[in-house]
C-alpha cells in the first residue's frame, strides 16, 4: 500500500520539475490564450451582425480549420527533432528542423491553397444550404484560405521555439499579431475610420492580415535568435527532409481527420438546425479557449519528453508525461468547479437569443464534467509525439473521432431526435475514454525505443 501511495506521489512533480514545465507552457498559454481571446472577440463583434452571420462563420472557421490542418500538423516534426538535437546537445542543429519546416509549409502550402480556393463555392453547398449562410460563407473562407502558408510557417515556428526552451518569442509575436488583428476587426467589420463595412468578410480579411504580420515577426525573430543555430543557413539535405516529413506525417494526417470530424460535426448539427449550429460554434469556442492552458503543458511535454530521450533517459521521459497529466487534471477538475455554476452567463455573453442559449447549457455543463479527463489524455498524446510515436497518437485521434464520436452522434443527434443534448453526451463519452486509451499507450513504453 505504501509503495502504490509513494508511486502515485511520484506522479505529481516537485518544485524543480513543475518549474521547468511551466518555463515552457507559460508563454504558450498566454499566446493561446490571446488567440482564443482574439476568436471570442471576433464571435462578439460577429454576433452583433445576427445568428446568419455567425453560422457562416461557424461554418468558415471550422472549414478553414480543416483546410489548413495537414500543413499545422507539420509542427510536430520540428518541435520533436528540434527537442532531440537540443537533448543531444548538438545546438549549433536545432534550426534546421525549422528550415524544413519553412520549406515544407511552401512545398504543400502554395499549391493546395490554389486548389480549394477554387473549391470553395462549390464545396460549400455540402455544408450548409441556407442561402443566406452561404452568401456570407463562401467569400469568408476564401480569404481566410489565403493565409495557408503563414498558418504552417506559423506553426513551425511555434514548434520550434517550445522546443528550445523560448516559447517567450512566441508569446510577443502572437501578441502583437492579436492586437493588430482585433484593431482591423473593427476597422473592417463595421467600417471605421472611412474604410468599406464588410461585415463577415471583413472579419476573415483582418484575420489574413494579421497572419502575415506575425509570419514577418517570426522571420525577425529567428534572425536575431536562431540564425547561430543554423536558421536560413543550414538547409537540410533531402534525406533529412523526407525523414522529417515522414515523421510529421501521421500527425498531419492526425490533424487532418480531426478537423475534418470538427466540419463533420457541424454538418450533423445542420441536420438539426441553424442554432444549433450558432450553439456549437460558441461552445466550441469556448472549449478550446477553457483547455488552452492544458495545451501548453502539453507542449511543454513534448518538448520535455523530447530532451529527455536525447539525453537518453527513458525513465525521465515517462515521468515528465505523467507529470505534466497530473497538473492538467487538477487544473481540469478546478475549472469544473468554476465552469458549471456560471455557465448560463456566460453564454449570454455571446448567444444574445435566448432560446439559443438554453440549447447551449446543458451540453456546456455535460462538457465541464469530463475536462480533467479530457485535459490529462490531451498531454499524454502530446508526450507520444515528443518521443517520435507520431503514428500511435494518430491512431488513437482517428478511431477514438471517426470509429465512435461520430457516427454515434449523428444517431444521438439527428436520428433519434434527442438534439445538440444528446450529441455533447456522446461528446463527453468519447472524450474520456480517449483519456483512457492515452494513459495505457503511456504506461506500456512502447515509443521508448524510437530513434530520431
Amino acid at each position: 500500500m505504501n509503495n502504490l501511495v509513494a508511486r502515485m506521489h511520484a506522479l505529481f512533480p516537485d518544485r524543480s520539475r513543475r518549474g521547468a514545465i511551466w518555463a515552457i507552457s507559460l508563454p504558450i498559454m498566454g499566446g493561446m490564450m490571446s488567440q482564443n481571446i482574439l476568436n471570442l472577440v471576433d464571435i462578439g463583434m460577429v454576433g452583433h451582425l445576427g445568428d446568419t452571420a455567425l453560422a457562416a462563420t461557424g461554418i468558415g472557421s471550422f472549414t478553414n480549420y480543416l483546410a489548413i490542418s495537414f500543413i499545422i500538423g507539420l509542427s510536430a516534426g520540428v518541435q520533436a527533432l528540434a527537442a532531440r538535437r537540443l537533448g543531444e546537445e548538438r545546438h549549433g542543429e536545432t534550426a534546421v528542423p525549422l528550415n524544413g519546416g519553412l520549406i515544407l509549409s511552401l512545398a504543400i502550402g502554395v499549391p493546395l491553397c490554389a486548389l480549394l480556393f477554387l473549391a470553395i463555392p462549390s464545396a460549400y453547398t455540402f455544408l450548409s444550404d441556407d442561402p443566406a449562410v452561404i452568401e456570407q460563407g463562401v467569400p469568408y473562407l476564401q480569404i481566410r484560405i489565403l493565409s495557408m502558408v503563414a498558418v504552417g510557417m506559423n506553426f513551425s515556428f511555434r514548434g520550434y521555439w517550445s522546443a528550445i526552451h523560448m516559447t517567450g518569442v512566441y508569446l510577443r509575436t502572437l501578441l502583437i499579431m492579436h492586437a493588430i488583428n482585433i484593431f482591423l476587426n473593427w476597422v473592417l467589420i463595421f467600417g471605421n475610420l472611412g474604410a468599406p463595412e464588410l461585415g463577415v468578410f471583413g472579419a476573415g480579411l483582418a484575420t489574413t492580415i494579421s497572419l502575415y504580420i506575425g509570419t514577418a515577426l517570426y522571420f525577425f525573430f529567428a534572425f536575431r535568435h536562431a540564425y547561430d543555430k543554423g536558421f536560413l543557413n543550414k538547409p537540410p539535405s533531402s534525406s533529412i527532409l523526407w525523414q522529417q516529413f515522414k515523421l510529421s506525417l501521421p500527425s498531419s494526417l492526425q490533424q487532418l481527420f480531426f478537423s475534418a470530424g470538427l466540419v463533420t460535426l457541424i454538418w450533423i448539427m445542420s441536420q438539426i438546425g441553424t442554432a444549433e449550429i450558432a450553439a456549437v460554434n460558441v461552445l466550441m469556442t469556448f472549449h478550446i479557449t477553457a483547455i488552452l492552458p492544458a495545451f501548453g503543458i502539453a507542449l511543454a511535454a513534448t518538448t520535455l519528453v523530447g530532451n529527455a530521450l536525447g539525453r537518453g533517459d527513458t525513465d525521465d521521459a515517462a515521468l515528465w508525461g505523467w507529470n505534466a497529466a497530473a497538473i492538467t487534471l487538477v487544473y481540469g477538475v478546478l475549472l469544473s468547479m468554476l465552469l458549471i455554476p456560471f455557465a448560463d452567463p456566460l453564454l449570454g455573453i455571446f448567444l444574445t437569443n435566448p432560446e439559443t442559449r438554453q440549447l447551449a447549457y446543458w451540453p456546456m455543463v455535460l462538457w465541464a464534467l469530463v475536462i480533467g479527463f479530457d485535459t490529462s489524455g490531451m498531454v499524454l498524446m502530446n508526450a507520444l509525439i515528443g518521443a517520435g510515436d507520431t503514428r500511435r497518437s494518430m491512431w488513437i485521434s482517428v478511431i477514438a473521432q471517426w470509429g465512435f464520436f461520430l457516427p454515434f452522434a449523428f444517431i444521438a443527434g439527428p436520428v433519434l431526435g434527442f438534439g445538440l443534448l444528446g450529441v455533447w453526451v456522446v461528446n463527453g463519452i468519447y472524450r474520456a475514454g480517449q483519456a483512457m486509451v492515452c494513459i495505457q499507450a503511456w504506461a506500456g513504453r512502447r515509443w521508448a525505443g524510437i530513434e530520431l
